[in-house]
């Protein structure tokens, strides 16, 4: 056989072998995942529920164009994920990019913008450079995606609960948490049953505008909703999967508690937020310049005892804190009004790496109490919020005042570190009023509700939060109730409406999956200091070395030729 003809057989052979070999790996994926952070691999919990997948989704990213090389990693990460769900679904997830607004006339733009972000994907305006690098661009981006599928759509924002503040770091976090964040889009449209929340109403909760944001943007798009009106009901109904207690005003009575307590041995959840002080900035605002925080006596202590804790009659004070309008001064008749720290509104962090809060914004309190865990056979507990390391506890009579931290003095207090502001409860629960009622008592509560009276509870879970305006909007004179955890001077907003969605995300059906949320990927970023003291050498290093390696191997390569040919040549 001729060196040519079997030179064409084996070149032949290798392209059909390449052939064959994609055309089988188009049947079959598998991969290494290498990175020491996992950030290419697929949790076992999202696996599940898209292998699921028996109707197609499509999945619109609208990041895409000429944006900023971080949001455009963004954008990869969420086509690498959703290439991989495309496999994992046997083609019943797709996803496609599209540019907001290209092509479209003004009005049909500012149509979709406004569709957008009823949608809850909004709007950023991000700086980059110019290509002359002589002035600075600002450029409208979307960072986020609508999930689309047969039951309807639901927005997905990428950068909701992560700080505005640090970008690079935002957009790592976000990044991250892709995964979870689409993976539970999913599972809220493939919903069989969609979730109940109940709000409790009767004792002084919060029901204007500040609870706008929590009921029209969050309950009412993605779970069932209910006004439950206390003491209108005989007992409170197992339909609703949550109970939320949102900053009652008005102490409980015997009979309240009991339905609350009998709900939460038939398996309820429930999301406490209570403030046992009355302190809020409007009686800061209407004093003259400071007021006494007083007790609200809800008469709830000794059921919060009984299931594992206790909210103390403080207020936590921390450096770490949001700002609000304070006057430094004057300039002839007119206050000078200045954005300082406010201790009474810490920004407080998850720091026990607990998937509800972790890899989430600081979430913004005001006037929180500090929570002391009680040691309660068969039930666990989580802190899931904490001040920072530089906080103290006011105790009461707490005097509140506009300028608390005045000297050193009072900077050098602040030494007491992570004081829990919210905690959650698992476990099987003791009923409060266990051997404190007699057989004739219970007797009558069964026939009036027509619910067994249990003296414990199924396996349930239970969040308990220190402060009462945890879950609230501000309302801007302007503009109207604002987003959950924002500043309505600043309008810097927090991971305040993330972790409710969290909260709720886990007592309710996805508590498996919030397990994606644990991903973290570690930001490997070059010494700034370094690369300004090295940069010269670096710069001539990368200018010689390729042409010193060329020059190495034509030398080797050159001595290498000489030696096999002179010994030929012998």
């Amino acid at each position: 056989m001729s060196k040519n003809r079997t030179y064409y057989i084996h070149w032949i052979g290798g392209v059909l072998l390449i052939f064959f070999v994609n055309l089988i790996g188009s049947f079959f994926y598998t991969g290494i995942d290498l990175t020491s952070d996992k950030r290419y691999t697929i949790t076992d919990a999202s696996m599940k529920y898209v292998k699921e997948l028996k109707k197609p989704l499509e999945l619109t990213v609208y990041i895409t164009g000429e944006v900023p090389a971080g949001f455009k990693k963004l954008a990869n990460a969420a086509e690498n994920i959703s290439n991989n769900y495309h496999r994992m679904s046997n083609g019943n997830f797709s996803i496609r990019f599209e540019k907001p607004g290209d092509g479209l006339s003004d009005s049909a733009k500012a149509y979709l913008f406004d569709s957008l972000q009823q949608l809850g994907v909004h709007p950023t305006n991000v700086k980059s450079q110019a290509t002359d690098r002589t002035q600075t661009e600002e450029t409208l981006v979307f960072p986020g995606a609508v999930l689309t599928g047969e039951t309807g759509q639901i927005g997905i924002d990428f950068l909701e609960g992560q700080s505005s503040l640090d970008g690079l770091d935002a957009l790592n976090n976000a990044t991250s948490q892709l995964e979870y964040k689409i993976t539970r889009a999913i599972k809220i449209l493939e919903r069989s049953k969609i979730p109940v929340v109940g709000y409790l109403a009767g004792n002084g909760e919060v029901l204007d505008l500040q609870v706008f944001d929590l009921i029209e943007n969050v309950l009412k798009k993605e779970y069932g909703f209910g006004l439950i009106q206390v003491d209108s009901v005989p007992f409170i109904p197992q339909q609703f999967d949550i109970l939320l207690i949102n900053k009652p005003t008005h102490p409980f009575t015997e009979k309240q508690k009991l339905m609350i307590d009998q709900y939460i041995m038939h398996g309820g959840n429930v999301i406490w937020a209570l403030d046992n002080l009355y302190a809020s900035m409007d009686s800061l605002q209407k004093s003259n310049g400071s007021f006494l925080a007083y007790d609200m006596a809800l008469n709830l202590d000794d059921q919060l005892f009984t299931y594992g804790v206790r909210i103390n009659r403080d207020l936590v004070q921390d450096l770490e804190s949001d700002q609000v309008p304070s006057i430094v001064g004057n300039i002839g008749s007119k206050p000078q009004i200045q954005l300082l720290p406010w201790p009474y509104a810490p920004l407080v962090s998850d720091f026990m790496s607990h998937p509800i809060s972790r890899n989430l914004d600081k979430v913004l309190t005001s006037f929180p109490q500090s929570i002391d865990t009680i040691s309660t056979t068969g039930i666990s507990k989580t802190i899931l919020l904490s001040s920072s390391i530089y906080s103290r506890k006011i105790t009461t009579p707490a005097l509140v005042e506009w300028k608390p931290v005045k000297t050193e003095n009072d900077l050098q207090s602040f030494q007491v570190q992570h004081i829990p502001i919210a905690v959650l409860l698992e476990g099987n629960f003791p009923s409060l009023y266990k051997n404190r009622m007699s057989s004739e008592e219970q007797s009558s509560f069964e026939r009036s509700t027509g619910e067994k009276f249990l003296s414990n509870s199924l396996l349930n879970q239970m969040i308990v939060v220190s402060d009462g305006d945890i879950f609230l909007n501000p309302v801007s004179d302007e503009d109207g109730p604002l987003a959950m955890g924002s500043n309505k001077y600043t309008r810097i907003q927090y991971g305040n409406k993330e972790f409710f969605k969290n909260i709720l995300f886990y007592l309710s059906d996805g508590k498996e999956l919030l397990s994606s949320r644990s991903k973290h990927f570690q930001l490997r970023l070059l010494s700034k200091d370094l690369l300004k003291e090295q940069a010269a050498f670096w710069k001539i290093f990368n200018l010689i070395a390729p042409v010193l390696l060329l020059l190495i191997y034509m030398l080797i390569f050159r001595q290498i030729r000489i030696r096999k040919y002179s010994m030929l040549s012998i």
